[in-house]
């Protein structure tokens, strides 16, 4: 018998979906935290030994994070986690790396965060806000604008969550440079490494920031990054915070470079109350909600079945992460 440990909500969410498979596993849950269930009994964790570990968006909102992460990281059997994660710069992910344990990623929110980028730069690039204000005012004015099939875009990052940006900005016909690891283009119409990112900088309309937070990435977007980018270009980040020099961010909203910034992400998270980015006339936050949208979760679910099905199964698993996203070789 394997045994897999996740939340009470998960487990019930999934439960007739994996009613094939209940024969090969011995299922604990964590209905709250610190304790531990198995058929309707509650064991101590210190009985616990968990192959499997599933570690859920809904378990890290309802605090149950501690309760799974200290078992996996005490259990000698731990062989796999699938994590509601898409990067995994946390310093505890490398931890579990060092143990032996296979890391699954999630590509559940891929969709979402594909939409919350299109929807804030089409917002940005069609001038509602100047409609708006004419209709406000009861004038009868021409709003000219640049099309949108007509702008550049570089996109930082091509993982689950870069693919689905991609995939919606050529839909609507833009020109699209993607910064990656290798060459293959995918939707791209060209592909540069990062350490040529600077060309692509001054002619791109739209960038986008959906690359892991590595030493390599950290203060990416510092003073020459800004010097270098297109006037009235717009900056968006939904991937780490740390991507981003904020001081520098201010002083190149000064020269309109970027013209606006969408944050989703940033260097301290909650955000201060007294951070100067919450009142910038150009910046748009919003608290790393990006990913929000009804649709995660479900996805999430069929992802972590379908592994596990392969796990059981002795196939390769699925958006497996690779030691050196954590650091390590």
């Amino acid at each position: 018998m394997i045994q897999i440990l996740m939340s009470e909500a998960s487990h019930l969410r999934i439960r007739d979906r994996i009613a094939h498979l209940v024969q090969r596993l011995e299922i604990v849950t964590v209905p709250e935290a610190n304790r531990y269930v198995r058929d309707g009994v509650d064991i101590p964790a210190g009985d616990l030994a968990p192959e499997i570990v599933w570690n859920t968006q809904e378990a890290y909102m309802s605090g149950l994070l501690p309760s799974l992460m200290r078992v996996l990281l005490d259990s000698p059997s731990a062989r796999w986690l699938q994590t509601f994660n898409a990067g995994l710069d946390l310093p505890i992910f490398r931890r579990i790396m060092e143990k032996g344990v296979r890391i699954t990623k999630s590509s559940a929110q891929g969709v979402v965060i594909a939409e919350y980028v299109l929807a804030h730069a089409l917002s940005l690039i069609v001038p509602i806000d100047a409609q708006r204000d004419l209709q406000a005012r009861r004038e009868w004015g021409r709003t000219p604008y640049r099309e949108v099939s007509q702008t550049r875009w570089l996109l930082v990052g091509y993982g689950a969550i870069g693919e689905q940006i991609a995939l919606r900005a050529r839909a609507f016909g833009v020109d699209l440079t993607v910064v990656r690891r290798g060459s293959e283009a995918g939707l791209a119409h060209r592909v540069l490494p990062l350490a040529r990112i600077a060309e692509a900088l001054p002619e791109s309309d739209v960038v986008v920031l959906a690359c892991a937070l590595t030493d390599e990435t950290r203060n990416l977007c510092n003073d020459a990054f800004f010097s270098a980018m297109k006037p009235g270009a717009l900056l968006l980040n939904i991937g780490r915070g740390g991507l981003v020099d904020e001081d520098a961010l201010r002083r190149g909203l000064e020269s309109q470079r970027p013209a606006h910034a969408v944050l989703d992400v940033f260097q301290t998270e909650p955000l201060p109350e007294d951070h100067w980015i919450w009142t910038h006339p150009q910046v748009r936050v919003s608290a790393h909600t990006s990913n929000s949208g009804d649709g995660v979760q479900p996805r999430a679910d069929a992802q972590f079945i379908a592994n596990l099905e392969r796990y059981l199964g002795g196939e390769p698993l699925t958006n497996e992460a690779e030691r050196s996203e954590v650091g390590l070789d």
